[in-house]
């Protein structure tokens, strides 16, 4: 019996679409407001899924307090108030579009993850724009 269980997170965070292989008016062009030299900010919502096996001693896929603790540990101390160009390693060489930031986190929450559970991250950058990894 498969079940999925969610958990949702929050983080403020800037950041700034800026390609260094680009000229100043072809970053304008493409990224808009997003390019802004002093950055932008946003209220990100995080949605994180876990599918597995109910386990018959607990009654649970996982513990979501667990899933809280390691969301808040792996996500939210690492990237709230921060300024992700600049503050979070994982950026470094990477823009900072939604959709990295999604695989970024997947990829810090796989990493303590057992291989038995399958994983979902859907990230709201505002209410109506919103990135989902895997696909």
């Amino acid at each position: 019996m498969r079940v999925a269980v969610f958990r949702r997170a929050h983080f403020n965070a800037a950041h700034r679409l800026h390609n260094p292989n680009w000229d100043e008016a072809r970053n304008r062009e493409v990224f808009g407001k997003c390019n802004y030299p002093n950055y932008h900010g946003h209220n990100y919502e995080l949605e994180v899924k876990v599918t597995g096996e109910v386990d018959p001693d607990t009654g649970y896929v996982v513990d979501l307090g667990w899933l809280s603790k390691l969301i808040e540990t792996e996500v939210e101390e690492r990237f709230d108030h921060k300024n992700l160009n600049i503050d979070v390693p994982e950026f470094q060489g990477r823009l900072t579009s939604a959709e990295n930031i999604a695989v970024v986190i997947w990829n810090l929450l796989r990493a303590q993850l057992h291989e038995r559970y399958d994983l979902h991250v859907r990230l709201y950058e505002t209410p109506r724009n919103f990135v989902e990894y895997p696909a």
